[in-house]
């Protein structure tokens, strides 16, 4: 992985809304820390770094060095509570991880290869139906993204999910649970013609006409 992460944290004693309240004043955010077989501990973490962290789509999904106290551990974020209106974090938890013990995450799909699809060089669009993919894996195998190359896709064509090509260790779990759990991730599609989407504005009120003459000639 090219990026390394350094999350600064402290014991956190106080609790409350009170507590989290006047902490998020002085420049701080609550937080979690649980796992690997260890009691939960509240943590303090500085807002504005964690803020510039999550600026960088790869802290989601890398192993991260958590110095807590002064004693460095390796964990990964799990959760991130915002506020709904203000660019403000509310919580943070991160989960320890161990080198035996699996992991489930989330991690966020590249799409590569759209100049050599022939179906887009005929002038298709492609529709991604995913941004990322819930994954299962060893610390140590853990990718920052998964890439989901289109470049042999033609018209018409789509790529599920058992069509990643998965780097060792990983697994994607849905792909266990049958077929029904296959989901597309992405399609290439000829572009609708102004006069298709004139067509499919109108057909929702002609069928609505239609329903209400219906009902007018029953009575």
């Amino acid at each position: 992985m090219a990026n390394d992460f350094t999350v600064v944290a402290e014991s956190r004693a106080d609790v409350g809304k009170g507590a989290s309240r006047r902490l998020r004043h002085a420049g701080k955010i609550p937080g979690i820390l649980y796992g690997a077989g260890k009691d939960a501990q509240s943590i303090l973490l500085g807002h504005d770094d964690m803020m510039h962290h999550l600026e960088n789509e790869a802290f989601y999904s890398h192993i991260l060095s958590l110095e807590l106290d002064g004693k460095a551990g390796k964990v990964v974020l799990k959760d991130v509570q915002r506020h709904p209106s203000r660019p403000v974090l509310l919580h943070m938890d991160f989960l320890r991880i161990s080198d035996t013990h699996k992991i489930h995450m989330h991690v966020p799909l590249h799409f590569i290869g759209a100049d050599k699809s022939a179906g887009i060089k005929s002038g298709g669009k492609a529709q991604h139906l995913m941004s990322g993919v819930d994954i299962v894996c060893l610390a140590k195998d853990l990718p920052e993204y998964l890439d989901v190359d289109v470049s042999g896709m033609d018209m018409g064509d789509s790529l599920h999910l058992s069509n990643i090509n998965l780097p060792s260790g990983v697994e994607i779990p849905a792909l266990a649970q049958g077929p029904d759990h296959d989901l597309p991730v992405v399609g290439i599609h000829k572009p609708k013609t102004k006069l298709e989407d004139d067509d499919d504005a109108v057909k929702p009120a002609t069928d609505d006409a239609a329903a209400a003459d219906g009902g007018d000639s029953s009575e």
